[in-house]
């Protein structure tokens, strides 16, 4: 370890079935990158990356035998003063890189309200009482559904997709085609009866109607027709992952985002999304709190998702969250959600520069190289800590690093923190 409050980690690789395998996964290439004795296996996906202190995934400290969660049990004043007391001496955030080659579910997350009502009904589903606002920053391009579309763009949909209307019914439909328009309360009524009439469909009607719209898709392919203005591209290949999933419908209520990176999205309480495609980093509170309907082997609970969801339909473009550039650092932006749990930053410094310092904060936070080579160095360090890309750095609060380029590359960092 090199000093008391600024170490290396060795983070938890969580292998899951939608992941990419092996060098496809960004996940992978940041191992392989920061330790050149990790041997990828090319039929294995490689789908997360945790860094953090959570439970299921608790990063190791490099030349110790503890873990970051041990640790920071120890030494709760690294946290930070506020952090330490707000969150009960626990860091509040769990920091990650996904990689993403299938769908991952239909979901949307509780409120901390809700949260600790489904803890107490079904800890088996719902294992803590906080709530998880996350946030994705893509690495490369990355698809995602997030909110509810514009209602002229749903009732569109209905028109030109039988099969969706069918599922819907008449009335419902003609009922979200009536509110176009109207206040924000009839809107998210007529929005609540349509979208919960299509996840509580029969499940052979809703297999019946997919087949139908597929084959047609199909064939209109095959034929050289362009299917966007159904979103055919997207809905054949959510139908190869998931036959027959209610969820392959869920396209024609969903915003689709595809992110460039360094752009985010930011999934608060009640939000429906989805990850389709990609890699990212992702920050969220410390939980496992996950209500979903659809795209997933995992278990589902439509009646409670339906229930929950926020039924405010809005553009694409306002699902996107913008970062704030740095008045005092023009290598800075600066991720910062409506929640307490977690910030993110963004530094992006040019392979010109000697050196950069990561300042020091009233939080601990942990780094992550994803592009770069550097010696990290504090104050109190006995030696300078190397780090290459795929290289993450735990930084206790009040400890500043300075970051010494030894190959003249641009260096592109993230930090997770909590800023309260």
């Amino acid at each position: 370890m090199a000093s008391p409050g600024v170490f290396p980690l060795s983070c938890v690789v969580q292998q899951y079935a939608w992941g990419k395998t092996g060098s496809s996964s960004e996940v992978a290439r940041l191992l392989a990158s920061s330790d050149p004795s990790v041997r990828i296996s090319e039929d294995q996906p490689y789908a997360e990356l945790w860094m953090g202190a959570h439970p299921r995934g608790d990063a190791k400290i490099l030349g110790s035998q503890k873990t970051l969660g041990q640790w920071i049990a120890e030494n709760q004043d690294c946290l930070g003063s506020k952090v330490k007391a707000a969150f009960h001496g626990k860091l509040p955030f769990l920091f990650k890189v996904l990689s993403v080659e299938t769908a991952l579910s239909i979901q949307a997350h509780p409120d901390k309200e809700l949260a600790e009502k489904l803890h107490l009904q079904a800890p088996q589903h719902y294992p803590d009482a906080n709530h998880k606002p996350e946030m994705a920053i893509a690495l490369t391009s990355f698809q995602g559904l997030c909110g509810f579309r514009p209602l002229e763009e749903i009732v569109a949909f209905l028109q030109k997709v039988p099969e969706f209307r069918f599922l819907i019914g008449d009335a419902a439909a003609a009922q979200l085609q009536q509110s176009v328009g109207s206040d924000s309360q009839a809107v998210a009524s007529a929005l609540r009866r349509c979208f919960s009439q299509l996840m509580t469909s029969e499940k052979k009607a809703v297999v019946e109607q997919l087949d139908r719209l597929v084959m047609r898709i199909s064939q209109q392919v095959c034929a050289g027709n362009h299917m966007e203005d159904v979103l055919g591209e997207l809905l054949l290949q959510l139908h190869q992952e998931y036959p027959g999933d209610i969820g392959c419908f869920a396209i024609y209520f969903l915003n689709v985002l595809t992110l460039k990176p360094g752009e985010a999205m930011f999934l608060e309480a009640n939000v429906p999304h989805a990850y389709l495609k990609g890699d990212c980093v992702e920050c969220m509170a410390c939980s496992d709190n996950t209500v979903r309907a659809g795209l997933t082997p995992k278990f589902i609970d439509v009646p409670t998702l339906c229930e929950m969801l926020s039924y405010s339909p809005s553009p694409s473009q306002d699902r996107l969250f913008h970062p704030a550039r740095s008045q005092e650092d023009p290598c800075l932006s600066i991720y910062n959600p409506p929640v307490p749990d977690f910030t993110v930053m963004k530094m992006e410094v040019p392979g010109s520069a000697a050196e950069y310092k990561v300042t020091a904060l009233d939080s601990a936070s942990i780094l992550l190289v994803v592009q770069g080579t550097v010696t990290a160095s504090t104050p109190t360090a006995p030696a300078a800590i190397p780090l290459r890309r795929g290289g993450v750095l735990f930084i206790g609060a009040s400890e500043s690093v300075l970051l010494r380029l030894t190959v003249p590359e641009d260096l592109l960092l993230f930090r997770a923190c909590c800023l309260l």
